[in-house]
């Protein structure tokens, strides 16, 4: 019955992407099926800390722009401004300093295998790390001062975004996994919270770190790691088919991507791993009496959600060719996510990228097919006298968030568990 019921939902989402595509041309419905995937992605990420594990991770919006600075520092053209300098040398320095710094933590943090506890390691330990901090500070801020004045940024290295998107991944992990040792003690409203601060101060530092990320200078043209439309236009190419050629090429290589961490996720889920994390999920007290190590698996399953955002994240700044930390808003890359895997169905993989493709598709054809509406009843209105609706493509942007608030109406009222619910197979 489920099976059926999935086919029959996907065959509709596709035959309305078709109609879709019908109505706005080959070009854009190629667009919007690249950024549907890459959101697909992000989605199966949430849907491991959620619907595996339980864990309410407010801070989706974090990790994408972590992805995004991943890809832009990996893939964009070589700064020689900057290497020329003695910008370099004095990273270098800061870098070493960090080093010094989180050494020097590390060692306060273990001062009870010396005999040191209570509250001399607690005081030694603060100590440590407001001298850590100054040490840092002392190298990055001459550092940064250095390289905004003479290079502007310190630029990208250069290489194929594939591997942009990887580092995306790692660095989202690695942060993923300094979150979750701070956080994923905490009761699960308070967990939201934490999560929500941690995004706001990545955005936060990324926004304003301009010697790395430019800041609200932004980052722009972002290569693609298959030809470009001018690419192709410069061999020949009609200029409407050239975009559709491009964007194809990048979607497939998106698809590829989707269905490896989709197939490597399913398996797992259907394993003994799967089954542990259903236990946690449904009763962390008893799975932790049965001598599962309940916050390790936690902080697995975070760091392992985590890695998906980064890549997505990567993909999404990639393909706009444009990195700007200062058009991430939670809205868009957070409340939307976890929309979709509400929607979709928390649990289920295929709930996932159903949610994620149906949520994405109509917050993006929301806007111009409110603005159609309205202005033909501004048309009819004017002529019978009433004049015309003011505001009109400001109105039809708000209308996006009316529309995703009746999707959500109805979902939850006739599909509560999802459109496309989790299945756990128990034995007889």
């Amino acid at each position: 019955m489920i099976a059926r019921r999935s086919l029959m939902l996907f065959g509709g989402l596709f035959a309305l992407f078709v109609v879709i595509g019908l109505m706005l041309g080959a070009a854009n419905i190629s667009l919007l099926l690249v950024q549907s995937f890459a959101y697909a992605l992000i989605a199966l990420g949430l849907n491991i800390q959620w619907g595996y594990g339980g864990l309410f991770n407010f801070g989706i919006m974090g990790m994408l722009m972590l992805g995004g600075a991943a890809v832009t520092f990996v893939s964009f053209p070589i700064n020689p401004e900057f290497w020329d300098s003695d910008g370099p040398m004095m990273l270098g320095r800061a870098l070493l300093a960090f080093g010094a710094g989180f050494l020097l933590v590390f060692g306060a943090s273990k001062l009870d295998r010396v005999g040191i506890r209570g509250r001399w390691k607690t005081t030694l330990t603060v100590i440590a790390w407001i001298v850590a901090y100054a040490i840092y500070r002392s190298q990055i801020d001459p550092a940064a001062a250095y390289i905004e004045a003479s290079s502007g940024w310190v630029g990208g290295l250069g290489l194929n975004p594939i591997l942009g998107w990887a580092f995306g991944g790692v660095l989202a992990a690695g942060v993923a996994w300094i979150v979750g040792r701070i956080s994923l003690g905490l009761r699960t409203d308070y967990l939201a919270i934490a999560t929500i601060g941690i995004s706001e101060i990545i955005r936060a530092l990324l926004k304003n770190m301009d010697w790395l990320t430019r800041g609200t200078l932004t980052v722009s043209p972002m290569p693609w790691p298959v030809p470009q439309p001018q690419d192709l236009q410069a061999t020949g190419v009609a200029i409407t088919e050239s975009f559709i050629y491009s964007r194809l090429a990048f979607l497939g290589i998106v698809v590829v991507i989707l269905a490896i961490g989709f197939f490597l996720v399913q398996r797992a889920y259907g394993g003994p791993w799967g089954r542990m994390m259903r236990a946690i999920r449904d009763n962390h007290i008893a799975a932790g009496s049965m001598g599962k190590n309940v916050t390790r698996r936690q902080l697995e399953i975070f760091v392992l959600g985590s890695v998906l955002m980064g890549i997505g994240g990567a993909i999404l700044t990639t393909f706009a060719q444009i990195y700007d930390p200062g058009s991430y808003q939670p809205i868009n890359h957070t409340f939307l996510i976890w929309v979709m895997v509400i929607v979709g169905g928390a649990g289920n993989n295929w709930g996932a990228v159903f949610g994620a493709l149906l949520i994405y598709i109509t917050w993006m054809v929301s806007d111009p097919v409110a603005q159609f509406i309205l202005n033909w009843v501004s048309e009819r209105s004017t002529d019978m006298g009433w004049g015309a609706i003011p505001d009109i493509q400001s109105r039809a942007s708000q209308m996006r968030v009316f529309v995703l608030g009746v999707v959500i109406t109805v979902a939850l009222r006739y599909a509560p568990q999802g459109l496309i619910p989790e299945v756990v197979k128990r034995e007889s």
